[in-house]
């Protein structure tokens, strides 16, 4: 698993980039460790003969050294809620025929209306008018004018996404694959269809929609609003002096990390390492509400159970959780538990974009003129690594002054 020379050309055997595209793209500076990195060794040996899983030493490992991209797929279905850890191997087996099997439900009720749907090909163009009128489109036919609104406006936007997803990862040799492309149409497509709530938002289809919470648009706000509220008040009270200048730059309410935070930094580092990020953070996929570092270090053992059971989990008791039950926490939610703090705008990725923004307080404070120069040098130059273990002392440092009277 892991050779004498594992590192960056081990990853990239998993994800090959277009060899046209190699030097536009950021450098991967992650690099998997053997006594650090999650193997599939160290993996399969955390399970019991029953099939349950030892989440806290799971954790400790990807907190350290991420995940090696050989299981990947397997560990993330934990980390984002989809497995309750104590469940066994035939519980999962039956839960995931379930999902399989309401998935097919979804895409035959999508493709009853829109024949193009899990057909492996994906459109770019309208399909009806704003009237509801048919649009002849090749490989994809409507045969009847559409009254019904719900149908209608979701129907109106499938072209986008189409758009969107021939714009996704160029870099990447998977989506020369029409076929691959078109997979990922299908989930978008399928999940505005079902969570209409939401629908559809640029940037989705950059991380096929984690932090569902942040797409959620209103006629008077944005979901990623209320992060940058945060990361205002981190800055605000960890360093006074670049809040003050970011002010004056009319950049007091923080719009410039929008991007940072919508897309969970997917522009700001390379593939791979933009992998490594989410995975050392908690929650997130489109069938949850947040995003492996990430999603390691926001882990919630009651994640499951929020997602089957939405009022059948709760960290509110913070003196029934013992040291035992504690560790099977990620290290920035234990934090928030060990500290009584429960803002639940308080994402780790809110503390990596002011990690960003301390590293260059320097910078900011002596070069920044205007609220295009804060963040212009960034994308291919931050350490997914370091990012992280500032992000968790900035943490610490705005923890204990928050709590100061």
């Amino acid at each position: 698993m892991f050779g004498k020379k594992a590192g960056t050309e081990e990853l990239e055997a998993f994800y090959p980039i277009r060899p046209e595209c190699v030097a536009e793209i950021p450098k991967t500076r992650f690099k998997p460790r053997a006594g650090k990195t999650l193997s599939a060794r160290r993996w399969q040996a955390a399970f019991s003969e029953t099939g349950c899983l030892d989440i806290a030493k799971v954790l400790r490992r990807i907190q350290r050294g991420g995940i090696h991209p050989s299981i990947k797929g397997l560990v993330w279905e934990f980390l984002l809620g989809c497995y309750n850890p104590n469940s066994t191997l035939e519980d999962r087996n039956q839960l995931r025929q379930q999902r399989r099997e309401r998935y097919s439900m979804w895409k035959t009720e999508c493709r009853n209306m829109v024949s193009v749907i899990g057909r492996g090909n994906f459109i770019t163009t309208p399909i009806i008018t704003d009237d509801g009128q048919p649009i002849e489109v090749e490989g994809c036919r409507v045969t009847s004018a559409v009254s019904d609104k719900k149908v209608a406006q979701w129907m109106l936007i499938l072209h986008q996404f189409g758009l969107d997803v021939v714009r996704t990862d160029r870099a990447l040799a998977f989506y020369e694959d029409k076929a691959n492309q078109a997979k990922l149409w299908d989930v978008l497509s399928i999940y505005s269809w079902v969570d209409d709530d939401i629908g559809y938002v640029q940037g989705m289809n950059d991380i096929c929609s984690p932090m569902r919470e942040n797409f959620r648009c209103s006629t008077t706000s944005i979901g990623v609003q209320s992060q940058l509220g945060t990361l205002s008040q981190v800055i605000k009270t960890v360093d006074p002096q670049l809040h003050k200048h970011l002010e004056d730059l009319d950049g007091g309410e923080y719009l410039f990390a929008f991007r940072m935070l919508m897309v969970l930094f997917r522009r700001e580092f390379s593939f791979l390492d933009a992998l490594y990020l989410w995975e050392v953070r908690g929650k997130i996929p489109f069938i949850s509400s947040k995003s492996d570092v990430m999603w390691a270090m926001e882990y919630n053992p009651n994640i499951f159970w929020s997602y089957e059971q939405p009022d059948g989990a709760s960290d509110s008791n913070y003196g029934q959780l013992n040291q035992k039950m504690l560790k099977q926490y990620g290290k920035f939610q234990r934090k928030n538990l060990e500290t009584g703090y429960a803002d639940k705008n308080n994402a780790l990725a809110v503390f990596l974009v002011a990690s960003v923004l301390e590293t260059k307080n320097k910078q900011i404070l002596k070069e920044a003129k205007g609220l295009d120069e804060i963040l212009g040098d960034i994308t291919g130059n931050l350490d997914a690594k370091k990012a992280c273990q500032e992000a968790l002392k900035l943490q610490n440092k705005y923890l204990k002054k928050a709590k100061r009277p």
